[in-house]
């Protein structure tokens, strides 16, 4: 689908040059002489590489439809990952390479989305947050609760995070999927 290049947004799918790109920043200039020009990174979806492109913002841009899937993850072995397809309980099997990072935010049972481009898995989508059990934190040290600082914790899934004083061993935690940060203390 045909789109002009001033509408790119952060997220979106192109294709350029025969790849396939995830664009993560975009970047609009005006230069004081001349049209504007968007400047857009993007990472190759097969590769990883991240790549730099310039488009006026009149020209046009191949983006990419994209249908996302609701799984169940089941298990993780070898370099795969197995989830079931929730809508005709189908088992897939993917590759780990496209969870590498997060494998440790794998639960049995979690929901995920898998992100399909072309009949072809490209990625894989997380919550937003994740709840997570605190296995152990460290001690509070006196007059720290006083300033906004964090103490390192660990989680029942080997995963070190930084949170806040007040949190203690066996609570329960949400933190963010994107950038693994403590969001809030979980509700029951």
């Amino acid at each position: 689908m045909k789109m002009n290049a001033n509408l790119i947004k952060a997220g979106n799918l192109l294709k350029h040059k025969d790849k396939m790109f995830e664009v993560l920043n975009t970047s609009v200039i005006k230069p004081g002489k001349g049209g504007a020009f968007i400047q857009v990174e993007m990472k190759d979806i097969q590769s990883g590489a991240k790549f730099n492109e310039r488009w006026r913002t009149s020209d046009s841009v191949e983006k990419v439809s994209v249908n996302e899937k609701e799984v169940t993850f089941l298990f993780q072995e070898n370099n795969n990952f197995t989830v079931m397809d929730n809508q005709n309980f189908e088992q897939i099997s993917c590759s780990s390479s496209l969870i590498s990072g997060k494998e440790k935010l794998l639960e049995d049972g979690m929901k995920i989305f898998l992100v399909i481009v072309d009949d072809q898995v490209t990625g894989v989508k997380f919550p937003k947050n994740i709840k997570v059990k605190i296995k152990n934190a460290d001690a509070v040290v006196k007059g720290q609760t006083a300033s906004s600082s964090f103490k390192t914790a660990t989680t029942t899934n080997d995963l070190r995070i930084l949170v806040p004083p007040h949190i203690k061993e066996g609570e329960e935690v949400l933190i963010s999927s994107d950038n693994l940060d403590y969001v809030e203390k979980a509700k029951d």
